[in-house]
């Protein structure tokens, strides 16, 4: 690893008065910082002397103070740096990831008050990020944030990616509409869910993507949302200028500070090329490097679970009808009859563990293992589970027995239906259950409204809340999966064990009336901006009323659009989602799950335009073996693509698993085919992709 930090660099700098100019190490981005009339600090970013973000102003409005930090101020110290490393993630989508900046930190002194406070911005070759600290200071320990008033000035009508501002979910599909349309569509965008508050017709969640009319791709997104609030965005859209928007606690103040600290960073992200986007490492690189000292323990995981048939209804995490409430540790279930749809059952989980063993998947995730399913959610509960007490045809240690004879882990699930309270009341000793019984993963979960009541999923205790969990858990050597929480924001490079996250509309929604046909064209340039994400992909059996005659939804994609995800949708953490059953019937393009590495050395990105398509591909890790993915929109096209990234001088088999030309993610979404052919790094190929397909590729060296 090498590191160069050299400071007070005044190549990349210009002095003009209450004026700073800082370059980029390309020279390609240019951020302005100025103080301007009344002291009001502002900043300003181009591209290739194109503008970014016009003139934005920066600052806090405090709670019962009238001092806010918006105005008076002078510039008081300028400190520049460089710094240029390589570093590598303990998983990721390449092994080496280079940390490449310059920096400016410009400290503030607020001439009425005296307070000072320090914004840093640091400019990479793809995007800026900066935030604003707090220095320890006697006349300024404590106080809390009425509103953060960070400013995002748009250049103009810009094409927006967005989903409904929302304190609780993220679980929306994607509207595409120009910013000043945003307000007439807001409605439209917001589709029900088990928790959820919108604050504004014009409010936005990030990562947020958009396109300019001159074609540059922008995004806007935070990183190392530690110890604050998530941050949303509100539009004015009359003057195109985005402000910050936190979530607010219960009493809705937006932040408690207590100096010294730090706000995220706030990080926009900068190109002509959506390729560029996908590739960006500045959310890891604005994290801390990692915490764990020992990380062997931390290993990527590729599994199946009883889920799905419980998702579409076919079965039920609850054991028994006949309970309408239940108290644990009062409430006898071995004297109540069990409803025969309960699925978490010894002999439906060995089937699971079986099929894992056959066909050398990692791990098999058990859901509805434990009391209290009867009345979990929307009671307001607070003591809801124990994540200790197992239902009477689930025997924990019988299981981890069978499963570690087979070659299996087993992965624990804890919901918590949002009593974020009862989980920390309980976390040690679930950790240790878990240990005990040969779990090394657990995915967590937090449907409905958050207990304590009137707190939301995003604000600053829940979100301390989640941090909790993870740090404890790698106490414990476990790796954490977690739906429902707070959006990512590259926090996995700091702690590891944070394998997965859902936070965005998953595969399961399939399973609830549908998700847009290129929904999965949007979520990389998005949601998957912050870190991973567990998406469940790989459904065969698009048809759910063949799962259950009561649900007549359709997952919108093809088989081969399936396959794809496991290269596009990039995680740690993958799983084959659909039921065993419904793989034995397509076995041959099973095998491309089978056989996917989940761990990569390098990425490369071939096509890319968000809402439309992308292909991209992955070289497997401590390999010379390549897979790739094309998932495709609404519309057919045809891909064309190089394989320049593979070896000079090898050869290689190449298995394409893609739609048949009479394929439709509606009408027709099994019709696929399977071909392969010798490739080297001078081929080139042309394939078609239909509305809702795709394509996959293993490209295997020839030995």
């Amino acid at each position: 690893m090498k590191t160069f930090i050299v400071a007070l660099v005044v190549l990349f700098l210009s002095f003009i008065g209450n004026s700073q100019e800082l370059k980029s190490p390309n020279g390609e981005l240019v951020l302005q910082f100025s103080l301007v009339s009344n002291g009001v600090p502002t900043y300003q970013l181009s591209y290739k002397n194109k503008p970014v973000i016009k003139s934005s102003k920066l600052g806090f409005e405090l709670k019962d103070d009238k001092n806010s930090l918006l105005d008076d101020f002078i510039v008081s110290n300028i400190k520049t740096s460089t710094f240029d490393n390589t570093w590598q993630p303990v998983w990721g989508k390449q092994k080496d990831i280079r940390n490449h900046y310059n920096e400016l930190a410009v400290t503030l002194t607020q001439k009425e008050t005296n307070r000072n406070i320090l914004i840093r911005f640091r400019l990479f070759n793809d995007g800026l990020g900066f935030r604003y600290e707090f220095p320890s200071q006697e006349n300024f320990a404590y106080f809390v944030i009425k509103e953060e008033k960070t400013q995002f000035a748009m250049t103009g009508d810009h094409t927006a990616f967005w989903i409904p501002g929302d304190y609780d979910t993220q679980e929306y599909d994607y509207t595409e509409s120009k910013l000043s349309e945003i307000s007439q569509k807001f409605d439209g965008a917001v589709s029900e869910n088990a928790s959820q508050k919108q604050f504004s017709k014009t409010g936005v969640q990030t990562a947020l993507m958009m396109k300019t009319s001159e074609g540059l791709y922008i995004n806007l997104h935070e990183a190392a949302l530690i110890n604050y609030s998530c941050m949303h965005l509100n539009l004015n859209d009359e003057n195109m200028i985005f402000e910050s928007w936190l979530t607010p606690d219960v009493n809705g103040d937006k932040g408690y500070i207590q100096a010294p600290s730090n706000s995220p960073w706030r990080t926009i992200i900068v190109s002509d090329d959506a390729r560029d986007i996908l590739a960006s490492n500045i959310t890891l690189n604005l994290n801390e490097p990692c915490e764990i000292e020992d990380t062997s323990w931390i290993k990527p995981v590729k599994y199946i679970g009883v889920w799905w048939e419980m998702i579409t209804g076919k079965s039920s995490w609850s054991y028994t009808n006949e309970l309408a409430a239940i108290e644990l540790g009062v409430t006898d279930y071995s004297k109540v009859k069990t409803n025969n749809t309960h699925a978490a059952n010894n002999t439906k989980v060995k089937q699971y563990i079986d099929f894992a063993s056959e066909h050398g998947f990692d791990a098999v995730l058990v859901e509805g293992w434990n009391q209290g399913w009867e009345d979990w959610f929307g009671k307001s509960k607070d003591y809801v589970f124990d994540f200790v007490s197992p239902y009477p045809d689930f025997d924990v240690e019988a299981i981890h027995n069978y499963a570690k004879s087979k070659g299996v882990k087993m992965i624990m699930h804890h919901e918590t239906s949002g009593s974020t309270r009862n989980y920390e009341r309980h976390l040690d000793k679930a950790y240790q259950f878990m240990k005990d019984n040969g779990y090394d993963a657990v995915k967590s979960g937090y449907v409905g409204d958050i207990l304590p009541r009137g707190e939301h999923h995003y604000s600053q205790w829940i979100v301390n809340h989640y941090q909790y969990a993870i740090e404890k858990a790698a106490e414990y050597e476990i790796m954490v999966n977690a739906h429902e929480a707070v959006r990512p924001t590259g926090i996995c490079r700091t702690y590891p064990n944070l394998i997965g996250n859902e936070s965005a509309r998953g595969t399961e929604f399939q399973a609830f009336g549908g998700s847009k046909t290129n929904h999965v064209t949007v979520l990389p340039f998005t949601r998957l901006i912050g870190g991973p994400m567990d998406y469940t992909p790989g459904i065969f059996e698009m048809d759910i009323s063949k799962l259950n005659p009561n649900n007549n939804s359709h997952v919108n994609s093809t088989i081969a659009n399936q396959l794809a995800l496991y290269v596009t949708m990039y995680s740690p953490l993958q799983m084959a989602a659909d039921l065993p059953e419904n793989y034995k019937q397509f076995m041959d393009a099973f095998q491309f799950i089978k056989d996917v590495a989940i761990d990569w050395d390098e990425s490369v990105y071939l096509e890319a335009e968000p809402g439309d398509y992308l292909t991209i591909a992955r070289k497997e890790k401590s390999s010379n073996n390549w897979f790739v993915g094309n998932v495709n929109g609404d519309n057919s096209r045809t891909s064309n693509i190089t394989l320049n990234f593979l070896e000079k001088g090898k050869k290689y088999t190449a298995t394409i698993y893609a739609d048949a030309k009479d394929a439709h993610y509606k009408t027709n979404p099994q019709a696929y085919t399977i071909k392969t052919k010798t490739v080297t790094y001078k081929t080139k190929l042309s394939q078609l992709s239909v509305p809702g397909g795709g394509y996959a590729i293993s490209i295997i060296e020839k030995k």
